[in-house]
């Protein structure tokens, strides 16, 4: 085994990659110069509060020195972007942006997600990192698969003002070359919420089914393996045009231990708003699968309603919504949310009773369906249904039973995806509060600055 560690800019967490298979050449090579990078630049400005200014500053690299580093590094098996047309941007999110491309000598088409530097004073992302870990240790059918990485060097950082000693500006100072990463995935011809963007696109209920197995089946394969997605959404899961379901962008995504003695202590500040699970806007840390299970009852739904079923604009409006749709939160339905940090902060809707059947009926017929999405939405995480008991539930083994979406897919040439399509309908089972429910207010805003906090 070879193995390589880098630790991340809190010291809380070690990367650690085992590269078990010596033939993956290019991999080792890139795993070991991105540790590298990591490992120099995470050990950047941490030193003791006693420490002082003097020796800080005789100590401490700028900003220019970590990207020089690795600017001077060598990545024989990283190959040149160059060796890829770009076709058209098909997404772009708070971590990076998403190009579908053509590789030059195959006329492969890949996509291509560029990895953003301009907030990283201290080198290659953490999260970047995890994610490529992450992919190369998953190999499942209904997991993106990462194909390589890629580099432009020598990009000449152009912003002014970045890189100045004032930590509320990152990034490379002005004039600095810097390389831009890509990771190299294989490419999907949609993602699932450009497809119910488009209201030509009509999944019949043996399609439905279809996406839904395949979407549980690829998170009962990554729970087994210990990783958690932690930002499951309808974006996020793409489909091929022969109708394979991958789970995508791992950005987000963290190995998770089954604790014994001592309680994880992750980070909540994951999971887009209106997928997040009410454990994790409550203030929880020490969190498992179920975060990920609540997510694709949210999906689960939304394929018949065609729009994200919870909309919240705060997290105070999000658990608003789900008190509504699934009955208030009180420790009679979920023992120990006492214990969490923010049920005494937040203003939780009182004395509402469970509504999913009433609310959802108007959209889904099926009973073996209204079930399953009963299962999956449920508060309290200890009882929601784990991804290999959904996988069983009857509605997946009775009448009509799932069928290809390939036929279905090859009525439309175009790729759909969200960021091509048009802004969805802000509409759903749960209307927007009236006058006298406006005055519950949000303790603060939930914007996506979170999102660039680093994961945990």
């Amino acid at each position: 085994y070879f193995c390589a560690r880098g630790s991340d800019r809190y010291g809380e967490q070690k990367v650690t990659f085992l590269l078990q298979n010596s033939c993956e050449c290019w991999w080792r090579t890139v795993s070991v110069h991105l540790l590298q990078i990591v490992t120099e630049s995470s050990t950047m400005n941490r030193y003791p509060s006693s420490t002082s200014s003097s020796v800080r500053s005789q100590q401490s690299p700028v900003p220019a020195q970590t990207h020089s580093y690795y600017e001077e590094l060598n990545f024989p098996y990283c190959e040149d972007v160059s060796n890829y047309d770009r076709i058209t941007k098909i997404g772009q999110g708070t971590f990076g942006e998403v190009f579908k491309a053509k590789e030059k000598k195959t006329g492969r088409i890949v996509a291509l997600k560029k990895i953003l530097m301009d907030n990283e004073k201290e080198g290659f992302p953490i999260t970047a990192l995890r994610e490529i870990r992450i992919l190369k240790l998953l190999s499942h059918e209904n997991v993106v698969h990462l194909l390589g990485i890629s580099r432009q060097k020598g990009y000449q950082h152009k912003t002014s003002g970045k890189g100045s000693s004032n930590n509320n500006n990152p990034g490379p100072p002005f004039g600095v070359n810097v390389s831009i990463f890509y990771l190299v995935f294989e490419f999907c011809e949609h993602d699932l919420a450009g497809l119910l963007s488009n209201v030509t696109v009509k999944f019949n209920l043996a399609e439905i089914k279809k996406i839904m197995q395949q979407l549980l089946n690829g998170l009962y394969y990554i729970h087994s393996n210990n990783i958690l997605h932690r930002d499951l959404k309808a974006s996020n899961v793409l489909i091929t045009k022969t109708g394979v379901l991958k789970l995508a962008d791992f950005g987000l995504a963290r190995a998770f231990s089954r604790p014994r003695n001592q309680p994880n202590r992750y980070t909540n500040r994951v999971v887009t708003l209106w997928y997040r699970p009410p454990e994790l806007l409550l203030g929880e840390r020490n969190y498992g699968p179920p975060v990920d299970i609540w997510g694709a009852g949210c999906i689960m739904a939304e394929l018949w309603t065609r729009s994200p079923i919870l909309q919240g604009e705060t997290e105070q409006k999000q658990l608003y919504y789900i008190s509504k749709l699934c009955g208030s939160i009180t420790p009679e339905v979920w023992p120990g949310v006492v214990s969490l940090d923010q049920y005494g902060k937040m203003d939780l809707l009182q004395n509402a009773t469970r509504k999913t059947r009433e609310k959802l009926m108007p959209y889904i017929k099926d009973q073996g369906a209204m079930e399953l999405i009963d299962k999956l939405l449920v508060i309290d995480p200890s009882k929601r249904i784990d991804s290999g008991a959904a996988l069983d539930h009857d509605f997946f083994w009775s009448d009509p039973m799932p069928c290809d979406l390939a036929n279905t897919l090859s009525h439309h040439t175009v790729s759909m995806f969200e960021y091509l399509a048009p802004t969805r309908t802000r509409r759903g089972p749960i209307k927007q509060p009236g006058p006298q429910q406006q005055q519950i207010h949000p303790r603060h805003q939930d914007t996506m600055s979170s999102y660039q906090e680093r994961v945990y």
